[in-house]
Order: structure tokens, then C-alpha cells, then sequence
């Protein structure tokens, strides 16, 4: 609620000093006496008030007083109408699936940090059409870009080793997303590639998939996830229900990674921890940003109604009870 005419309530200010004029009135008022030979003729004529009845006769005056001043400082309801045109994006979330994603530098291992991250990235991109290609060997889509999340990050949960056969196919894996994104009508295509190897499997190499991005006008962040140095823990079964762990090599081509990005006016990110992997999305959310146009319109409802007319009842009330029930004057 808002106020259209709020200096109005300074008057209450002077209620105080009205009530108190009106009390020292009472004290100072004498009242007439006669004296009668008898009073039995009198004994139909309306009795004493009582002290009770006007004070509460003032009170419903005053109380009137209160409301016709919230009336005239015009109460006011605020209704706001936003219109909101979203220009989102379409993007595609490459993730590597290949065997070395089962190491151990990321917590619990790097494909559950890559999901979670990714799925928190999704939930906060509401606006956005968002699909996902998953690749080891080979490559597939395993949703194309959409506007039904919870879809999505069911499927994104789902995903594990074993879905395609072992190896790194870089290139596939990127191809397969531009071809889910060159007959985009969208404004904006963005791909966001993963990986925590170098290619060695597939039929289009990763600087060539590049390209291709670059030509249908489609930026692609890249992303290295491993620790730094030069060795990973890898769990292997033991056949006991245990494991025991092996050192792999930490093998990221970062360079060829940096030149996709760069190309096609995308950025390489490395994420060596769990908390690197997270920033790595936080500021490629920032750097993907919907763009949110609104006008905003705001209507005015009166109030003062509500106000005015139990004031005007009060008021009514209180004087026509005060000069013809009981003349307290």
C-alpha cells in the first residue's frame, strides 16, 4: 500500500491537543441547577447518561476524525504488469565419458563433478534452450537443445561409462553438437566442450570440428578437468568388492583446446579441483548472459473508500447520539 497525499497524516498530530481542550472544557464546564418543591412529576423524563456514554460518544468522533484523515492522505493499492521479451540461448553441453573420467583428482571422481556442476548450470538457465552430447569413441546426443530442464538433468544424472566404447574422439564429440545447432534459430549458439584428455579417436579431428563452429557462427568454451601435475588415482578393482588405485598420466591438449576457443571467440577454462570446475561455469553463466528486456507498468487503485465512509458512519453517529440522545453539552 502506498500513500498519494501522506502529509495529511500530520494532522493526527493535533488529535492529542483536540482531545485535550476538550477534556479541560469538561472540567471548567458548571453545570445549572434548579430547585423543585417536588420531583414526581419529572420521573418520565430521560435519565443520567452515565459517565461511561460520553466518553465513548467522543471516542466514536474521534475515531471518525482518524479514518477521514487516512482517507484524504489517499491509500492507494499498487498493481505492477511486467512485460519481459527473453532473448536466451541455445547451448550444448559436451561431456567426455571416456574411462580416465573415473579418476580421482576431482571429488568423488571427475565425471560426478563434471554432472553435478553441470547440472546446477542448467537449473540456473532458465531461459535458455539446453542440449546435451556425451562422447568417447564415438559420440551421441543425448538430448537436443530443449526447454524442458527437469528432462534434461534426468538425463544428464543418467550418463556413466560404458554407453560408448572406450576412447577420446574430441572432434566427434564437438561435430556432433554443431550439427545439433547450425539450423538454430536462435540469437546466440554456444557449445560447452569437456574433456580431460587429448583426442585419439574419430573421424574429424577437433581442430577441424572447429572450424566448422566457426563457420556457422557458434561459440564454443572449452574446458580441461584434471589436476595439475602429471599423474591422476585411478580405482581398479581388486575382485573383492575394494579397489585399488593405479597412477594414469594427465594428458590435456591444452593448446589445441585454447585454439577452438579462441577461434571461435569462445575461452579455454582448466578446472584442477572441484572448486575450479564450479568457477568455471559460474563465469561462462556470466559471460552467457540472456539478455531480458521489461517495461514495467504500474495502475493505482483508491483506497480511500474504505476509509472515508466507516468515517463518515462514525461521525453521523457520534453527533446525532451527542445533540438528540443525550445533550451532553
Amino acid at each position: 500500500m502506498s500513500w498519494a497525499n501522506p502529509e495529511w497524516f500530520l494532522a493526527l498530530l493535533l488529535i492529542p491537543i483536540g482531545i485535550g481542550f476538550q477534556y479541560l472544557h469538561h472540567l471548567r464546564k458548571r453545570l445549572p441547577e434548579l430547585t423543585y418543591s417536588g420531583v414526581s412529576h419529572l420521573s418520565n423524563l430521560r435519565g443520567n447518561p452515565g459517565p461511561y456514554i460520553p466518553v465513548i460518544l467522543r471516542g466514536l468522533q474521534w475515531a471518525a476524525v482518524v479514518l477521514l484523515i487516512i482517507a484524504l492522505a489517499r491509500p492507494q493499492n499498487e498493481e505492477e504488469r511486467v512485460e519481459r521479451t527473453v532473448e536466451g540461448r541455445d547451448i550444448v553441453l559436451v561431456i567426455d565419458i571416456s574411462s580416465s573420467m573415473l579418476a580421482e583428482d576431482l571429488e568423488p571422481n571427475r565425471l560426478i563433478a563434471v554432472r553435478n556442476v553441470a547440472d546446477e548450470f542448467v537449473q540456473n538457465r532458465p531461459d535458455d534452450r539446453i542440449g546435451l552430447v556425451i562422447f568417447a569413441r564415438e559420440s551421441f546426443t543425448v538430448a537436443p537443445p530443449t526447454f524442458d530442464h527437469d528432462l534434461l538433468r534426468n538425463q544428464l544424472a543418467d550418463i556413466d561409462l560404458g554407453m560408448v566404447r572406450d576412447g577420446t574422439a574430441i572432434g566427434m564429440g564437438l561435430a556432433t553438437a554443431v550439427n545439433r545447432l547450425r539450423d538454430s534459430d536462435a540469437e546466440s549458439r554456444v557449445i560447452l566442450l569437456l574433456t580431460d584428455g587429448e583426442n585419439n579417436a574419430g573421424e574429424i579431428d577437433p581442430i577441424t570440428a572447429g572450424e566448422l563452429a566457426r563457420a556457422h557462427d557458434i561459440t564454443v568454451h572449452t574446458i580441461g578437468a584434471s589436476a595439475e601435475g602429471d599423474f591422476a588415482p585411478y580405482p581398479v578393482s581388486d575382485g573383492t568388492g575394494g579397489d585399488r588405485y593405479y597412477d594414469i598420466p594427465i594428458a590435456i591438449d591444452e593448446e589445441m583446446m585454447r585454439h577452438i576457443a579462441e577461434r571461435t571467440g569462445g575461452r579455454y577454462f582448466r578446472a584442477t579441483d572441484n572448486i575450479e570446475l564450479q568457477e568455471v561455469y559460474d563465469a561462462i553463466d556470466e559471460l552467457e548472459t540472456s539478455i531480458i528486456d521489461e517495461v514495467v507498468y504500474t495502475d493505482y487503485h483508491d483506497l480511500y473508500p474504505r476509509f472515508l465512509i466507516p468515517g463518515l458512519i462514525l461521525l453521523i453517529i457520534g453527533f446525532t447520539a451527542e445533540r438528540w440522545w443525550y445533550r451532553l453539552d
